[in-house]
C-alpha cells in the first residue's frame, strides 16, 4: 500500500505521528493509499525549516524569482496531461475537468511571473524641502495555505504563487483526501529551482490546522473550504495576531429574465450546476427564472437536458461528470434530497438511485432537480455541494434582486437578459462578490481578483490578482532627506512639509 509522507526542506519525509488516513479512488472505491496525519510537532518542524530559509528567498531579487515561476509553469505544462489523471483518481473529476483545474492554477502561476511588475513601490521626489518619500513591498515571511479538496490543484496554486512571488516561505496544508498533486507540485517547485525549505507540505487535520493558527511564527493563514471552518480559522487567526483570508461556502443564483435566450440559459445551468458533480464553490445550485411562464420554459427546457446527463468513471471521456468524493458526502448528499422532499419540494428529477454498472462501489450521484423551493428551506439555505439544482420562482426581477441579497452567502451570481439596462443595474445593486451577465460561472481571471461577500468570504483581501500582493506583503513608507550642513533647532510641533 502506498504511503503518503510530508515534503519538507525539498525531500519527502515519512510521517511520525502514528495516524493515517485512507484514500480512495471515487470511481471504484478502491482503497489506494493511506496518508500520514502530521502531530503538532511535525508542524512546527516545517515552519522552522520554511523560517530558516526565507531570508535566502527574500533576497532574491524579483526576477529571478518570477524565472523559477516561469520554469515551474513550462514543467507543469509538459506533465499536466499525468497531472489530470493522478488528480482525477483521488478525487473523481473527470480528466477534462482536471485539466481545466490544472489551468486556471497554471495562469495565476503565469501572473506572479509579473512580480518585478506586480512588487513596485511609489516615489514621490521633493514632497517638502530636499525630501523625499516612498514606498516599498516587503514579505510577511512565514505564511500558511489550507485547501480543500475540491480544487487539489488550483487553490494551492492560487495561494503559493503570490504568497512565493512576494518573498515569503509557505507552509502548504492540502485537503488529506487529495494529497498527491499538491505534493507533486512541490517537487516540481524544487525542479524548477526554488531553494529547498521554502515550501514546505504537511498533510494532516485539526491538529495541523491548529498547530498553524497558533505557531507564533506564521504570520499569515489563507483558507477554502466550508463556512463554519472558514469563520473558525478567520477568528483563531485574527486571535493569534495573525493576517487571514478565509472563504466559506456559497448558495449561487442565476436569474433567468423573460427576455433570456432559454435554450442558452439551460445549457448554461447544466454545466455550471452538475459540471464535476456540482463539488465547486461557484456552481450554479440556484435558479432563479422571473414569471412563471419563464419558470415553466426553463423546466421544460431542463428536465430532457438532465435525463441525458451521462455519468461515468473520472477516465470516462464521454462522461459529463464523474462521482463525488467520498460515500460520506455521497450520503449526505442523498440526505438533503430526502430533506427538500420533506420541506415540500417539488422533485421531478430524482438521481439518488443512480448505480453505474460495473462500478457499483463508487461514489455516484445521479442528478437531482428541484421546482419551487422557497427561501424558508433548507435545501435553499444550506449548501449542497452535489449534483442538485433548485429552481426558486420570482414574479418579477425586484423579486429576484431581493432572492439573491437575502441569501446569506454571496459568492456569485450570474443573470442571463437580452436587456443592457437590466444587466447594468443588477451588476450595480446585487450584494455579491462576483456577478456574470450571461456568463454562469463568473470566475475572474488571474490578473483580476477573486472573492465572495457575506458568509462566503472573511477578511478584507481576496485570491489571486493584485489582492493576493497585497495580501501576501506589507507596506512600508519611507520619508528621507539628505541635509547639506545647515544646522537645525528641535522641532516640537507635527512635521508638515513646506
Amino acid at each position: 500500500m502506498r504511503k503518503i509522507g510530508h515534503f519538507v526542506t525539498g525531500i519527502h519525509v515519512e510521517g511520525k505521528s502514528g495516524r493515517f488516513g485512507n484514500i480512495y479512488n471515487p470511481s471504484t472505491g478502491e482503497k489506494l493509499a493511506e496518508v500520514s496525519i502530521a502531530n503538532r510537532e511535525e508542524v512546527n518542524n516545517a515552519v522552522s525549516q520554511a523560517k530558516e530559509h526565507q531570508q535566502e528567498w527574500a533576497q532574491i531579487n524579483p526576477q529571478n524569482r518570477a524565472r523559477v515561476f516561469t520554469e515551474f509553469v513550462r514543467l507543469v505544462n509538459k506533465e499536466k496531461k499525468a497531472l489530470a489523471e493522478l488528480l482525477s483518481s483521488e478525487h473523481g473529476k473527470i480528466v477534462a475537468d482536471s485539466l481545466g483545474d490544472i489551468q486556471r492554477g497554471i495562469e495565476v502561476m503565469e501572473f506572479v511571473c509579473g512580480a518585478p511588475h506586480l512588487l513596485k513601490g511609489e516615489f514621490n521626489s521633493n514632497v517638502g524641502s530636499g525630501i523625499d518619500m516612498y514606498s516599498l513591498r516587503q514579505p510577511l515571511g512565514v505564511v500558511a495555505g489550507i485547501t480543500p479538496f475540491n480544487f487539489p490543484a488550483m487553490i494551492p496554486l492560487w495561494k503559493l504563487g503570490p504568497a512565493l512571488a512576494c518573498g515569503n516561505a509557505f507552509i502548504l496544508k492540502p485537503s488529506e483526501k487529495d494529497p498527491s498533486v499538491p505534493m507533486r507540485l512541490a517537487e516540481l517547485m524544487i525542479e524548477a529551482g526554488l531553494p529547498k525549505g521554502v515550501f514546505n507540505v504537511i498533510n494532516g487535520d485539526k491538529e495541523a490546522v491548529d498547530a498553524l493558527l497558533e505557531h507564533p511564527d506564521v504570520s499569515a493563514i489563507g483558507f477554502v473550504g466550508s463556512t463554519p471552518i472558514a469563520r473558525y480559522v478567520y477568528s483563531q487567526a485574527c486571535a493569534n495576531g495573525k493576517r487571514a483570508q478565509c472563504f466559506g461556502g456559497a448558495k449561487n443564483h442565476m436569474v433567468i429574465m423573460p427576455d433570456a435566450d432559454i435554450e442558452q440559459a439551460a445549457n448554461a445551468l447544466i454545466g455550471a450546476a452538475y459540471g464535476s458533480a456540482g463539488e465547486r464553490c461557484m456552481a450554479i445550485s440556484v435558479a432563479v427564472p422571473v414569471g412563471q411562464k419563464t419558470a415553466e420554459a426553463l423546466r421544460e427546457k431542463l428536465i430532457p437536458k438532465i435525463e441525458k446527463l451521462t455519468i461515468g468513471t473520472a477516465v470516462d471521456e464521454a462522461a459529463d461528470y464523474g462521482p463525488v468524493i467520498s460515500k460520506e458526502h455521497l450520503e449526505k448528499i442523498r440526505g438533503y434530497i430526502d430533506i427538500g422532499i420533506e420541506e415540500g419540494a417539488d422533485l421531478i428529477v430524482d438521481g439518488r438511485d443512480f448505480r453505474l454498472n460495473g462500478y457499483e462501489n463508487g461514489y455516484y450521484m445521479g442528478s437531482c432537480l428541484f421546482d419551487n423551493v422557497t427561501t424558508r428551506m433548507r435545501i435553499y439555505k444550506e449548501e449542497i455541494f452535489g449534483p442538485v439544482l433548485c429552481i426558486t420562482r420570482a414574479d418579477n426581477y425586484e423579486d429576484a434582486v431581493n432572492i439573491v441579497n437575502g441569501c446569506d452567502f454571496g459568492n456569485g451570481t450570474s443573470i442571463y437578459t437580452r436587456d443592457g439596462d437590466t444587466a447594468r443595474d443588477f451588476s450595480s445593486r446585487i450584494m455579491i462578490g462576483m456577478v456574470g451577465i450571461n456568463v454562469p460561472i463568473p470566475v475572474p481571471l488571474a490578473y483580476y481578483s477573486f472573492g465572495g461577500w457575506k458568509a462566503s468570504s472573511f477578511g478584507d483581501l481576496n485570491q489571486h490578482g493584485p489582492d493576493s500582493i497585497r495580501f501576501y506583503s506589507r507596506l512600508k513608507t519611507i520619508t528621507s532627506r539628505w541635509p547639506h550642513g545647515k544646522k537645525e533647532q528641535a522641532a516640537f510641533t507635527l512635521p508638515v512639509m513646506d
